[in-house]
């Protein structure tokens, strides 16, 4: 969104307060998200399902919210991000306490198919709406702060999600989550504020959206998207099952791994982000975290020790999303604030895709296959293929950005 970067009405207070609630939207949005994989086990036994169907299950709110990534993007930067950010995390958690009361598989897959739409006008709205507030030397800093209300509601949930299933069963523990949702979408409509809007500023047109799919740097972050979250959706939706089917551990104990993961994650990512406003150089941030990655999958398929695991499941979060603020600001850096939201939406929508088939194809090969090994195996490999696109990205942005240098009027 084109906002500048100095506003006379711009309050301050507004600034704090809506950071603040966009972070605790979050929040109470990872505990309702993160349910669905930690309680999965239960889930599936509850619904007589197999792995096959419980990624499916999984996968079925990250197609629709995939679907749905430009669309949200577009509306966000033509008519502004606070009213759909609302919608988006009313609709997810309505959808979201449904889910507790269906005893059929199809009629599941068919709610997690509407709470991912909605789910859809979280992301790029409320990626813009932070962003917004924050200067440009600062905005992979300020993306990467919307994931830390993420990770933050994954430690709550992982925490109390156990306890309270164990108390209530998992579907009044699914909807008592999801309701609290309910409750701060309502406090983040009265409260929260969009920067105040340019006048010189004009509207997006859907041609400003067709230089999207004209500009080769799009494509090279896409793919880098699509490996970032297929590697993510891996560990989200499939390492509690891991832990408690392939290691034998129990819910409890995997809410705990789960909670210590999401732990080394939050900071780390917003870490991420400034060490790359540091450095500005978020391809280097990008591939080296990738390359990390690549190596703790493949340890992670292989040990056995469940303390050599545990070690090597925090190394992993701690890279797992150390690259996200850098590698979403690429393409607002290089084609300008104005889209930022289209460009968002542009790319989240490649990396759900891939996150889709991580969570269906990880668990068809564990029911074909007996282990979730040769899951982890692919997805180091699609850790290196990432390590590739961060190389061909950083020649892309330097030529990118010496162009843009050399087109600027000289001063007179």
């Amino acid at each position: 969104m084109n906002y500048p970067n100095s506003l006379p009405r711009a309050n301050p207070r507004d600034r704090i307060l809506t950071v603040s609630l966009v972070i605790l939207c979050q929040i109470v949005h990872g505990i309702s998200f993160s349910a669905m994989p930690l309680l999965l086990p239960l889930i599936r036994e509850d619904l007589h399902i197999t792995f096959t169907q419980a990624g499916l299950l999984s996968a079925a709110a990250t197609f629709s919210y995939a679907l749905g990534q430009i669309p949200a993007g577009f509306l966000s930067d033509r008519y502004g991000p606070k009213r759909l950010f609302f919608i988006g995390l009313l609709g997810w958690s309505v959808f979201s306490v449904f889910l507790g009361l269906i005893h059929l598989f199809w009629m599941a897959v068919i709610s997690q198919l509407l709470a991912g739409t909605f789910r859809a006008l979280l992301f790029a709205p409320g990626m813009s709406l932070l962003a917004s507030w924050f200067p440009p030397e600062r905005r992979a800093t300020a993306m990467s702060l919307y994931m830390l209300g993420g990770f933050a509601g994954t430690i709550v949930l992982s925490l109390g999600g156990p306890l309270l299933s164990a108390a209530y069963g998992w579907r009044a523990a699914f909807m008592m989550m999801a309701a609290i949702g309910i409750v701060m979408a309502f406090v983040y409509r009265h409260y929260a504020r969009e920067k105040p809007r340019s006048g010189a500023a004009q509207p997006l047109a859907l041609a400003d959206v067709t230089r999207l799919f004209s500009h080769p740097i799009m494509w090279v972050c896409s793919g880098l998207q699509f490996v970032r979250f297929a590697v993510v959706t891996a560990y989200m939706v499939w390492l509690p099952s891991l832990l408690v089917v392939d290691r034998g551990v129990s819910v409890q104990t995997a809410g705990f791994i789960i909670a210590m993961a999401a732990a080394f994650t939050a900071p780390s990512n917003t870490l991420g982000g400034y060490v790359s406003d540091r450095l500005r150089n978020p391809p280097l941030i990008i591939g080296g975290a990738l390359a990390v990655l690549a190596c703790t999958a493949l340890l992670i398929a292989q040990i056995e020790s469940l303390p050599l695991l545990l070690l090597v499941i925090a190394v992993n979060s701690i890279f797992l999303q150390f690259y996200f603020g850098p590698l979403f600001l690429v393409p607002v850096e290089i084609l300008g604030p104005r889209i930022a939201g289209t460009a968002t939406g542009f790319s989240n929508l490649f990396a759900n895709i891939g996150g889709f088939l991580t969570a269906w194809a990880m668990g068809a090969i564990k029911d074909q296959s007996g282990s979730f090994k040769a899951g982890f195996i692919s997805i180091s490999v699609i850790c290196l293929t990432g390590v590739v696109l961060s190389l061909i990205l950083s020649r892309m942005r330097g030529k990118a950005l010496a162009a843009a240098t050399l087109s600027e009027p000289s001063p007179r």
